[in-house]
Formats: C-alpha cells, sequence, structure tokens
C-alpha cells in the first residue's frame, strides 16, 4: 500500500490542453473519486497515473518514488477497465492468474492467490467458466480478482459500473466499498456518476474542463460546495438555482418574488447573486411562497415536484404523499438554514 501525490500535472494532446495543473494528495488506504461530467479529464489522469498516458508536466508519486517515467509494469498498480478486458478463450481460473504466470510464479501459488481472491467475490463455483458464461457482474468480479491476485500498492478503477444495469450498479457499488474496506489498498475510482461517487468514496475530487473544483469528503460538498458548478453536479436531483439580487434585507427573482435570506447572508444590498436550495430543504407550508404545480413524480419513498415559483420553475422533494396535479398551488418555504448564495459573476460561493 502507498500513498499517491499528484504535484501540478498538466496533459496537452498536441496544441490542445486537457489538464491545466492538477493537484491531488492521496492517503495510504484511502479510497478517492475523481468525478466530473464527459471530457473533463478524469480519465485521462487516471491513465496517467496508470503510465498509459505521459505527463506533459509536472509529477506523480506513488510512495516515495517519482514515476513520471516508469513504464506500467513496474508501478505496482492495478487497474479495473470499464469494458472488463477478459481474455475470452482463458477460464475464469486462468484470467485470474494471468499476470502471476507472466511473473513466473509457481503453480501452487497462482493456486492460492486465485483461491483466496475468489472466495473474497464470491467466484469459487466459477472458477472453470469461460467469460461467455457469466453475467456481466460476474465478469467485473473476474476484472477485479485480476487486480486483487497481484497485490498492488494501489487499485485503479476507470468507470467500472457503466456497461451494467442499474440494479448490479448498485449491488456492486457495496461490494466494491466492502472490498476496499477487507484489502484497506490505496484506491482511485473515476466515475461521471455523483451517487456512485457520494456513496463509495473516502474523498472525492470534482472536476471540469480539465481543472479541480473542490476536494473534500462526500458531505462536505453536499452541504458547502465552493461554486455553482459543484453545487449543480454534487446532489440528485439537483440544486435549485435561482437568479437574482438583494434588495431590503431579501433575495428577489426576475419575476419580483421575495426569498427569505440567512441572517448572516453574506451578500450586500444590490449584490447579483444566485440562490441556491435543494429540492428536499423546500417544505410545504400554508403561510410559504405561493407556488405552481407543473409536474408530479411519484417515487414511493418521495414526491418530486415541479414548481413555478414568482419568476422561477422549481423542483421540490417532499416525504409527503401529494396529490396535487398541475396548476394547483402548494405553497413552499426554504429551510433557511439551508440557503445558499452564490456570486452571480464569479460563481463562488458567498
Amino acid at each position: 500500500m502507498a500513498a499517491v501525490s499528484i504535484r501540478n500535472v498538466r496533459k496537452s494532446f498536441g496544441s490542445t490542453p486537457v489538464l491545466h495543473g492538477v493537484s491531488v494528495e492521496i492517503t495510504d488506504g484511502e479510497f478517492v473519486v475523481l468525478v466530473g461530467p464527459s471530457g473533463c479529464g478524469k480519465s485521462t489522469l487516471l491513465r496517467m497515473l496508470a503510465g498509459l498516458e505521459n505527463i506533459s508536466g509536472g509529477e506523480i508519486a506513488i510512495g516515495e518514488r517519482v514515476v513520471n517515467d516508469v513504464p506500467p509494469k513496474d508501478r505496482d498498480i492495478a487497474m479495473v477497465f470499464q469494458n472488463y478486458a477478459l481474455y475470452p478463450h482463458m477460464t475464469v481460473f486462468r484470467n485470474m492468474a494471468f499476470s502471476l504466470k507472466l511473473a513466473g510464479a509457481p503453480a501452487d501459488v497462482m493456486k492460492g492467490e486465485v483461491s483466496g481472491a475468489s472466495r473474497i467475490l464470491g467466484l469459487d463455483q466459477l472458477l472453470e467458466r469461460f467469460p461467455r458464461q457469466l453475467s456481466g457482474g460476474q465478469r467485473q468480479r473476474v476484472a477485479m480478482g485480476r487486480a486483487i491476485v497481484r497485490h498492488p500498492q494501489v487499485f485503479l478503477f476507470d468507470e467500472p459500473l457503466s456497461n451494467l444495469d442499474a440494479k448490479l450498479r448498485v449491488a456492486m457499488r457495496s461490494e466494491i466499498k466492502d472490498l476496499h474496506q477487507r484489502l484497506n489498498v490505496t484506491t482511485v475510482y473515476v466515475t461521471h456518476d455523483q451517487i456512485e461517487a457520494m456513496t463509495m468514496a473516502d474523498k472525492i475530487v470534482v472536476m471540469h474542463q480539465g481543472r479541480i473544483e473542490q476536494i473534500g469528503a462526500p458531505l462536505e460538498l453536499y452541504d458547502r460546495p465552493a461554486n455553482l458548478f459543484v453545487a449543480g453536479f454534487i446532489g440528485s436531483p439537483a440544486m435549485n438555482m435561482v437568479p437574482g439580487r438583494i434588495e431590503g434585507g431579501a433575495f428577489v427573482d426576475a419575476g419580483g418574488t421575495r426569498w427569505p435570506l440567512p441572517k448572516d447572508a453574506a451578500a450586500s444590498e444590490g449584490a447579483e447573486v444566485v440562490y441556491g436550495i435543494r429540492p428536499e430543504h423546500l417544505v410545504l407550508d400554508p403561510a410559504g411562497m405561493p407556488a405552481v404545480v407543473h409536474v408530479v413524480e411519484p417515487t414511493g419513498s418521495e414526491t418530486q415536484v415541479m414548481l413555478k415559483i414568482g419568476g422561477a420553475t422549481v423542483m421540490g422533494a417532499f416525504r409527503e404523499r401529494i396529490s396535487a396535479k398541475r396548476g394547483d398551488r402548494l405553497p413552499v418555504s426554504p429551510d433557511i438554514g439551508l440557503v445558499h448564495l452564490f456570486d452571480r459573476a464569479s460563481g463562488r460561493r458567498l
């Protein structure tokens, strides 16, 4: 096991820069998730850590060793890919033992390592099957087992669940987290799914257009997003963001509706701001702001309602079973202690 240091790393493809001085410190045994939309540079950064992409600037260290010029096979890492990358003509046992065979390990060592990994992953009964005889989840376990037998210093996961159906994604999410807690190996995991990031990570790195927007624990990012991008990306349904200005101690949206402000609101009179409130932090309140129902989406555990409040369209998520229909009035109030204000020009949190 080892810590990982990514220091001012840059990457360009020809004259096109894709990473702009990225720095991340990953402690020994930590589970770190790189998250962001497609094209933000997260997979490129992971491939640079694996040695599959050259570094244009900066340095990457695994443990005490800078690995910029170290070949992938000598970095003591194991990578699990999105497409599993299993050999179709090999059995599960031979797929899992392949790296050990290349390293010249004796047959009894290969058998012991594969047996241990297969017990952890529930593959004991599948060792003589071929990949075509396995489900998507079983193939992903085989790919993970192939990584485990190497006893690497660092595990790298590149969107490993994106090819699975929704139910299996949830199950595999828990399995990967449980595996990390048992093995306690430093893990770097790439995904565009913020739910995966929130539920699995010890630390999340939010990336956008080749830059890091914020680094922190999942609930830290949820409770105190650094800017509008993080606020909109972390959380499902996404945070409501209403543009407007501060007037007379209240927030006034484009339609003239006055929204309450926290007492310690860090915005001066006349400031152009964005008012952020998460859907689950809107509450039904007979004395609240008048809202008109547009769409009602019952999910079972909650009811999501698209509402028109003054000049803004917002989403509310309520635990109550709501029988409202389009056009009904449903007065709501924001939980004043959970309101976020952002500078409209810079997007930074106030």
